[in-house]
């Protein structure tokens, strides 16, 4: 017998769970071999299974197959879960049994917990989620080796750190969504900025920042899970130094190759599954992309992983050098910015990493205190950790002037260390290899500026080239560092393809720019073509290094270097570094310095502080030397002014000393406020700048004036200049008042327009204010003032008017006229007696024009100054061509053209326009008539309440009346929805107000299909007036109330797209669809499709028409093509009948189409009427044609195979559904089985007199005679009332074939004795964490076997249902009811 079960064990795979765990098979055969007759009666007992089933297994040939498949039937095993066959073999005391069948489990099927957790959370199989387990394990191993040898000072190799002991925050930077950098605490921000702008972000730096160490302290805080980082969160960290990934081509390459160990059994393919699983967080971060060789070939990875052609829902960040942003890296990409080390981080290193003395600690900060140089160039977090280490293992300090001195010093250090371990030849054959060193010179020079950047090589190449003794002692010192890792033969063996190999890099980048600048540094006398096409070819910023190394090794270098790099953008700052590592003479320095100043020198917030003091060594060069200065700008660097020592204090903290030959100074101050006593602070220290001609100042707000007894004596006697932000304006320094520099500028604005607009930036705005301050004062007239959309408020007391900026406007004693415009905004009453107020109070001003605003159409005259009226001003309303009479304080034609051109464009009166702008309008129509000009136009856009036949004028929805004026030529009405009879005649009794008007459309509105003659007015008759309806292109024939046909390319369009009737539209809408059908019919235009939705109420026989849900009457029309029925129910026999009635009428009609409706299966077909099948009517109910009426056999037909599961959602349309109902009827009418049927979210109750399945939709599902399985899930959440759980029991019952029931999502009525289906397995599964019931004698029993009582139900089953979906539509909806 076991050998059946064997046979039948392995080469059966049922589930799905089974070819997700395999070996479930096998431990299904070693269980077979110890269940006895005995064991699995007792087991049939303890598990409730009917006597029908215990004698069908007592009497098998196979009795432990039978019995294995119905313990997994019961899910008392599965292979996730033995748990219940286990209790059972203890309760029956067969402890022996129960061991040896969890030892088979475990040893064939179980997974650890870890393992199974990732099964579970990531829907991973069991062999992909070991995968995963084993990937995540082996990465942190991997990244282990990387985070724990970190060495401060490469030569001492027994000083080796783990990143968390040696790692410092350094000062950060992130760029925000307007492209401002800004601080950013911590570097546990960085996560939250990536997720804030984009998935990808890039960490850029100046060499020696520290980007690689911050990237390795990521890795380990996810490898140890710090509680308190973000990084810890990541399932997967990937972590990719591009340095070594020259010629790989993928990143599952990348991964199998540097970050698995050779023996890891997850290959490439199982690192590509789980990089594209989307349930996996996953972080890649891809480190010094600066050194990435392939970064300039065409479709890298990298570059299509940063362009989100790959792998888009991984989060990346990439490191790099600031001048190496790589170009997929788009404005979207995030950006963080490492600024360095200050003196708080560089203390902390010291102490947590080089010593805890604090005598030791302060012996080598003072050695950085004293030496500016020094600490500015350790602001760089690799040189400050150098030097800290150097400092400490050295007793005496060496002094340094420059970086070049600073990395001689560091070298020196490293030789220095390993010749005094050694004497006599082997020490002076290391002093020889220290200093001559020509061929590594070469070597690194050729890889930086090769076609493609290599940083990696080959220790057998190396050795090769430079002999194993000189090799030997630069990997002893550290400068060179080995690495193992898989060297991939792709033609080799299997046994000879995985292999290490040795490869070798520079400690950091920087050893390598130091050698290549040594070669480069010599070959400016012996290789001159060589040094000018690398200083043409090779961006300076790209290998800054190289260049300033070069200069510092080599006068006659720097001076070509200099003269070559201030040709190249942004070339003089790098110039300024340039010049300062030079050692040469006096005299070069100086020539170099007096190249520089003659220049723009800048001092910028985005220098580092090391280019920001080198520039200022610069200045104080040039200082002591008099060498002119052109002009220093400081560029948003200015902080405040140090009075006691009158310097000028930087924000970084460096401070500027007077500088005497410097001619032009240009203060930056972006956006920022200068207060009276900053500007005299400035002026104080200018004062002693002895050769300083001029002070400009840009993109600030300088105070008014400041007064004249602060200004330094010697300025004015130097002729000073303080220039404006603005440029148009200095400082008069006598007067401590700002002037014009021309005067005939000041005569040509004042001559003209002065105009302040709102989007001026303030300092435009106060210079133009200021102009008008000093022509008060000089007492000079002003022509015209025009503000520009930038009043906020005007005082009506005094006149005063206040700018949207802030700023204040005084009225003029010189002014003669103002301009208002506000863009189509409203001046409110209170605004414009403020303007007419500051008018007044003008002395010469006569004007006050308002442009492009909305003004009110009356002032009280009492509010009105009479001033106004002596000095005869004039106020203009250029909108509309109006003047003000003052003395009423109401507007008269002015220029009669701008009226004219208005009312030819056709006037609009809309509900959206503000009561103002209705106003204005209305009085338009009224000057209109009284000037005699006629209106072609009036559009009244849905803004008619009523008319009111007392006045005979049209009211508004605003409230306001609209009377009729004779001027207006053509009414347009505009309204949405249906218009009654009533409405209609209202808006004739208005046009007939309107004297000369001859024409009345009506547009975007039902209207009645006809009027009453004896309600039109026949005076409208006279005048011959038309009334169109442009909706359906027709004219009103007054005579008869009735619509004609006026222009029949409307009806035919409308025909064309075709015509619909709804349960949802209006019965004058209905109605005037059915009219619009009859003159298609008048006017022989064929309709191409004619849709009924929902609106069908019965066939009338003895008129022949459709009768509608709203009782109108639908005759048929021989112009309609084909007909849409849309009904979501099931159709009765009768019904459709009556419907094919209908199209029986419809004599050209060939089509129609049941949307949404289930068909009867067949009819007789006696009742189908011949004439249909003669005229080869088409009848079609589901999309694409999938089921057809064959009229000839009085059938369903379906035209598609039916699918094994047919799943009905409670998301799929009312059209989806019926297809899918009417393609099993027509299955089970035919007899064919049918699998599976799934109600997901679908069923809502039971129809007991049809036996059906009701679905939310309305629909019904009838029985199905050949359904072999059915799964009932109802709206989450949902309780199941009795008589619906017995309904769908009852439904199962009638079906006869029907073997499996299964309900679920749903909360089952508690029945004593639930109705007994002998030939069907009713499962029950109330939610995900309420566990699984069969139903077995009327019982519920859990997969163990165990009865479920009406306790457990009330206290488990229903609190955990309820509990657990107490937030669905469904158990708010009950909770409501309950209250």
């Amino acid at each position: 017998m076991a050998s059946n079960v064997r046979h039948i064990l392995a080469g059966t795979e049922e589930s799905r769970k089974q070819s997700i765990f395999p070996g479930f098979g096998r431990f299904k055969i070693a269980l077979s071999a110890v269940l006895t007759i005995k064991i699995m009666l007792e087991l049939s007992v303890i598990f409730g299974y009917p006597n029908a089933l215990v004698d069908e297994i007592r009497n098998a040939s196979d009795a432990a197959l039978m019995m294995i498949m119905s313990m997994e039937e019961r899910g008392q095993i599965d292979p996730t879960d033995i748990s219940p066959l286990l209790t059972a073999l203890e309760e029956m005391n067969r402890h022996g049994t129960a061991r040896q069948v969890k030892g088979w489990f475990d040893e064939y099927v179980s997974i650890d917990e870890e393992k199974r957790a990732t099964v579970l959370k990531y829907q991973l199989s069991p062999e992909l989620a070991e995968k995963m387990v084993s990937f995540i394990r082996e990465l942190k191993q991997t990244c282990h080796t990387l985070y724990d040898k970190i060495q401060p000072i490469p030569y001492i190799k027994e000083k080796m750190y783990s990143v968390d002991k040696v790692f410092i925050e350094v000062g950060m930077e992130y760029r925000d969504s307007r492209g401002s950098w800004k601080t950013l605490s911590s570097y546990h921000g960085i996560f939250l900025v990536a997720k804030a702008t984009s998935r990808i972000q890039v960490i850029e730096g100046e060499p020696g920042y520290g980007k690689s160490t911050l990237a390795l302290q990521l890795v380990y805080d996810w490898c140890n899970e710090v509680s308190d980082s973000p990084f810890r969160k990541p399932d997967i960290l990937i972590f990719l130094n591009l340095r070594q990934l020259g010629g790989i081509t993928s990143i599952e390459d990348a991964i199998e190759q540097f970050l698995l160990p050779r023996d890891s059994s997850v290959k490439q393919l199982d690192v590509e599954q789980l990089l594209n699983n989307r349930a996996i967080g996953i972080l890649v971060i891809f480190d010094a992309y600066d050194e990435y060789p392939d970064q300039d070939i065409e479709n890298n990875f990298v570059t299509q992983i940063l362009e989100e052609k790959m792998l888009r829902h991984v989060d990346v960040l990439l490191t790099t050098r600031s001048s190496c942003i790589p170009p997929a890296c788009g404005s979207r990409t995030g950006r963080i910015r490492l600024t360095g080390f200050d003196e708080g981080a560089r203390e902390q290193y010291v102490r947590k990493a080089v010593t805890g003395d604090d005598e030791e600690v302060q012996r080598i900060l003072e050695q950085f205190n004293t030496n500016p140089i020094l600490r500015d160039i350790c602001q760089a977090p690799l040189f400050s950790v150098m030097y800290a280490h150097v400092a400490h293992e050295e007793e005496e300090f060496h002094n340094v002037r420059s970086v070049t001195e600073f990395f001689l010093y560091m070298i020196s250090c490293f030789h220095s260390h390993a010749q005094n371990k050694v004497s006599g030849e082997k020490r002076k054959q290391l002093q020889r290899y220290a200093s001559n060193h020509k061929k590594l010179d070469k070597f690194a020079f050729d890889s930086l500026t090769g076609a493609n950047q290599q940083l990696l090589w080959d220790k057998k190449i190396l050795i090769k080239k430079f002999g194993a003794d000189f090799y030997g002692l630069y990997v002893n010192i550290g400068i060179l560092v080995e690495e193992e890792v898989i060297n991939r033969n792709r033609g080799a063996t299997v046994a000879e393809f995985i292999q290490y190999r040795t490869e070798v890099h520079f400690y950091h980048k920087l050893f390598c720019e130091w050698f290549a600048a040594c070669h480069l540094a010599k070959s400016v006398t012996s290789f001159w073509s060589l040094f000018h096409d690398f200083c043409k070819r090779v961006n300076p910023y790209d290998l800054q290094f190289v260049y300033r190394f070069a200069c510092g090794m080599n006068p006659a270098a720097a001076k070509e270097v200099i003269k070559l790099v201030q040709k190249k953008q942004d070339g003089d700052k790098f110039a300024v570094l340039c010049a300062l590592e030079q050692k040469d003479s006096a005299d070069d320095v100086l020539n170099t310095v007096r190249d520089l100043v003659s220049r723009d020198v800048r001092i910028s917030e985005n220098d580092t502080k090391l280019l920001q003091r080198t520039t200022m060594q610069l200045l104080e060069l040039a200082s002591q030397k008099e060498v002119p200065i052109k002009c220093l700008n400081l560029d948003c660097t200015f902080d405040s002014i140090d009075k006691k020592l009158a310097h000028i204090a930087l924000k970084s903290g460096l401070c500027l000393r007077p500088i005497a030959p410097l001619k032009l100074l240009i203060i930056r101050m972006e956006a920022t406020d200068v207060s009276e006593p900053e500007l005299i602070s400035i002026l104080g220290y200018v004062g002693q700048c002895g050769n300083l001609a001029e002070l400009r100042f840009e993109e600030c707000n300088l105070p008014v004036s400041v007064p004249a007894t602060s200004i330094p004596s010697e300025l004015i006697s130097r002729n000073f200049k303080v220039v404006h932000p603005s440029g148009k304006y200095h400082l008069d320094l006598r007067k401590g008042q700002w002037g014009v520099f021309r005067e005939e500028n000041v005569a040509k604005l004042c001559s003209n327009v002065i105009t302040v607009k709102k989007e001026d930036p303030l300092i435009q705005q106060q210079a133009m204010l200021l102009l008008l301050t000093n022509s008060v004062r000089d007492n000079r007239s002003v022509n015209c003032l025009r503000l520009d959309r930038c009043i906020d408020q005007v005082d009506t007391g005094d006149g005063i008017v206040t700018l949207k900026s802030g700023l204040s406007l005084l009225p003029s004693s010189v002014l003669k006229k103002t301009e208002i415009n506000e863009k189509d905004d409203e001046v409110t009453e209170e605004k414009m007696i403020g303007l007419l107020t500051y008018v007044s109070k003008s002395e010469q001003m006569v004007g006050l024009v308002f442009d492009r605003c909305i003004l009110p159409t009356t002032i009280p005259a009492g509010r009105i100054d009479t001033t106004l009226i002596r000095k005869n001003v004039k106020v203009s309303y250029t909108r509309y061509g109006y003047k003000m009479k003052l003395e009423v304080g109401q507007w008269e034609v002015d220029d009669v053209d701008v009226i004219r051109k208005l009312c030819s464009d056709g006037l609009t009166v809309s509900r959206d326009h503000s009561v103002l702008l209705q106003q204005s309008t209305i009085l338009l129509l009224e000057k209109s008539t009284q000037q005699n000009i006629p209106v072609t136009r009036l559009t009244l856009d849905r803004c008619i309440d009523k008319f009111d036949v007392t006045t005979s004028n049209m009211v508004l929805t605003s409230g306001l009346s609209l009377p009729g004026v004779s001027s207006v030529m053509k009414l347009k009405v505009t309204e949405s929805g249906s218009m009654s009879e009533d409405s209609f005649l209202q808006v004739l009794a208005f046009v007939k107000e309107c004297e000369d008007m001859n024409e009345v459309s009506f547009d975007g509105c039902v209207l009645p299909v006809s009027i009453p003659t004896e309600r039109i007015d026949h005076s409208l008759i006279t005048r011959n007036v038309k009334v169109s309806y442009t909706r359906y292109g027709y004219k009103m024939k007054l005579e008869v109330g009735q619509w004609e046909v006026d222009d029949v390319d409307v009806i035919r369009k409308l025909c064309s797209d075709g015509l619909t009737v709804s349960r949802d539209h209006s019965v004058l809408l209905q109605q005037s669809t059915i009219l619009l059908l009859e003159k298609s019919t008048q006017q022989n235009i064929p309709v191409t499709r004619l849709t009924l939705d929902q609106c069908i109420e019965e066939f009338d026989v003895t008129t022949s028409n459709m009768v509608l849900t709203s009782g109108l009457s639908l005759p048929g029309v021989s112009s309609v093509m084909k007909l849409k029925v849309t009904e979501s129910r099931n159709m009765s026999e009768d019904q459709y009948l009556q419907v094919l009635a209908f199209v029986k009428e419809c004599e050209d009609m060939n089509e129609v189409f049941f949307d949404g409706c289930v068909l009867p299966v067949s009819i007789p077909t006696e009742r189908i009427d011949h004439s249909l099948i003669t005229r080869n009517v088409k009848v079609s109910c589901c999309p694409d044609n999938k089921v057809l009426f064959n009229l000839g056999s009085g059938k369903l037909e379906s035209k598609t195979e039916l699918p094994a599961d047919v799943c009905i959602r409670g998301s799929d349309t009312v059209a989806e559904q019926a297809s899918s109902i009417m393609q099993l009827t027509v299955a089970s009418a035919d007899k064919i089985p049918i699998t599976e049927v799934s109600l997901y979210a679908s069923f809502s109750s039971f129809d007991s007199d049809s036996l059906s399945l009701v679905l939310r939709s309305g629909l019904c599902l009838p029985r199905l005679s050949s359904l072999q399985k059915l799964w009932i899930g109802t709206k989450e959440g949902r309780e199941v009332t009795v008589d619906e759980w017995t309904g769908i029991l009852n439904y199962a019952k009638h079906s006869q074939l029907l073997k499996e029931l299964r309900i679920g999502y749903c909360l089952l009525p508690w029945l004593d004795n639930n109705p007994n289906l002998a030939n069907t397995r009713v499962e029950w599964n109330p939610a995900c964490n309420a566990g699984v019931y069969v139903l077995q004698s009327g019982r519920w029993q859990d997969r163990s076997g165990r009865v479920l009582t009406r306790g457990a139900y009330a206290n488990s089953v229903v609190t955990t249902f309820r509990e657990g979906l107490r937030d669905t539509d469904w158990q708010k909806q009950r909770r409501d009811e309950i209250e």
